[in-house]
């Protein structure tokens, strides 16, 4: 019997916030691996008692990465309860703003958190400090020098991105243009020209750059388009809405022991057996969710709980939404995409090998292209000078849901109204589903399974392990968000 190796990384750095993992190495292979979440803070308690407008602005304050999914779930979830629609505008505008978010996040997890993993800049920070082994960076030199390059071009299209994202939501992070019943900027004929030039300044890095990097990246290691493959189950809410029927981008759905369902939200579940929170909360629908630590249960292991639907295990995140949608996306993606015939390494066309580290980083990178395509036709579409709200009164009691894709995955905000307060308040963010712990059948989440079977060559240093995590792109701080308060 081969000698187990406990490989502890705490924290797994490049990522937003404070991931442990803790892995069985044995044969030159993780065994099997537990995630932490370590950090915890508080703010879904924070909104009880408040106005319910209120909670747009709190629960941005839950990461400055991404505050944009949350801006939009939770104003989608007030949507809901009071009974109302954004018009035109307030639709294109919302859509405008997340895009612009999207590009910004996808860029910043490839560059400047997932790439250094296999590109080998100089010996000077942020190259440093990294892993060194024998055959851990694998690209042929110029490509590793363009892409070297590459980084700091990066962090300029960020920066436009995020420009792009204040013209029309105030600024960023934490924008204050989105509200229930749509936004507040009114859209000139100024303001979308600005727009336009800005993105079509990163369409061009996103397809000529950023695309053809992560396919240089996938050919110079193809074995990590089968590592991680993890439950291979997904789901996705849906996001980017096309018109007032709902009609999505990238349309929602649940992949699930290989077939394609449609989404029940009412299947969605919140286990805590191995999670250091009361176990008299675990197996809750999150509309009914309560939030109650228990920071010494024996158990426990992580401040993460572990979303499950329909009982199941399920990813979420980039892989997710274009696998489920999939079969509309097929149908425009050589158009969106910029090409007229199948080259390269195409996410669409992996079959199971999808399902891996490689995958994770294809699918990122076209969404972000299909994104950044359809956003031009969305910014051409607005009206200048037309409303982008409508009035919404505050019901005195009401319940609502609000499903949405962050970038990093699916979203839900879930609120409760009583005598026009925030009775309750519950959020499911992307990272909850991907990083959390054991349900309560002892099952792993999806970072935990997509660990197992995971090669590593050394022990004292193991890439391997930190590739696979990185290509959920983990977001610790969106995840644990709750507090004690003391009375």
């Amino acid at each position: 019997m081969s000698k187990s190796t406990k490989v502890i990384i705490d924290p797994i750095s490049r990522i937003e916030g404070h991931l442990k993992i803790e892995a069985e190495v044995e044969g030159g292979r993780c065994a099997t691996a537990h995630s932490t979440g370590t950090l915890f803070r508080g703010i879904e308690l924070i909104l009880r008692g408040r106005d319910p407008r209120d909670a747009t602005q709190i629960t941005q304050r839950i990461c400055g990465v991404c505050p944009i999914g949350h801006a939009m779930a939770s104003a989608r979830c007030l949507d809901d309860a009071y009974g109302v629609k954004p018009p035109h505008n307030g639709r294109v505008i919302r859509n405008l703003i997340q895009g612009a978010n999207y590009i910004q996040s996808h860029v910043l997890h490839f560059y400047h958190l997932a790439a250094l993993d296999y590109v080998k800049g100089p010996d000077v920070p942020p190259f440093t400090p990294r892993y060194e082994g024998k055959d851990f960076y694998r690209l042929p030199a110029a490509v590793n020098a363009a892409a070297v390059g590459q980084y700091l071009e990066a962090l300029d299209v960020r920066n436009k991105a995020q420009q792009m994202l204040a013209i029309f939501g105030g600024k960023m992070p934490h924008a204050q243009a989105i509200v229930v019943g749509g936004t507040t900027q009114i859209p000139m004929a100024d303001d979308i020209v600005e727009f336009l030039w800005r993105l079509r300044e990163i369409q061009a890095f996103i397809n000529n750059t950023y695309l053809p990097t992560v396919y240089a990246v996938a050919k110079a290691y193809p074995d990590y388009l089968a590592i991680g493959t993890g439950c291979k189950n997904l789901i996705s809410y849906g996001c980017f809405e096309l018109d007032d029927k709902g009609t999505m981008l990238m349309p929602g759905g649940v992949w699930t022991d290989g077939k394609q369902h449609k989404l029940d939200p009412s299947k969605i579940t919140e286990s805590v057996t191995y999670s250091w929170y009361a176990d008299s909360t675990t197996g809750r629908h999150p509309s009914h969710g309560e939030t109650k630590p228990d920071p010494r249960k024996a158990k426990g292991y992580s401040f993460l709980k572990a979303p499950r639907y329909d009982g199941k295990v399920h990813e979420v995140g980039p892989m997710a939404r274009v696998w489920i949608a999939n079969p509309v996306l097929s149908k425009n993606a050589n158009a969106f995409l910029g090409v007229s015939e199948k080259k390269d390494l195409r996410f669409r066309d992996l079959g199971d090998a999808a399902f891996s580290v490689m995958g994770r980083h294809a699918a990122r990178a076209e969404e972000c292209a299909i994104v950044a395509a359809a956003m031009e036709q969305w910014v051409m579409s607005l009206k200048p000078g037309e409303p982008t709200c409508v009035p919404a009164p505050t019901p005195k009691k009401a319940m609502g849901m609000g499903l949405w894709e962050a970038p990093r995955g699916s979203l839900g905000h879930w609120i409760s109204i009583e005598d026009s307060k925030i009775a309750n308040y519950q959020a499911i963010v992307p990272t909850t589903w991907n990083c959390g712990p054991r349900d309560d059948g002892g099952h792993p989440g999806p970072v935990e399974q997509a660990l197992a079977g995971c090669p590593v060559s050394d022990p004292a240093n193991p890439i391997e392990l930190t590739r696979v995590v990185r290509a959920f792109d983990p977001c610790l701080a969106c995840a644990v968000h709750v507090v004690e308060p003391k009375e």
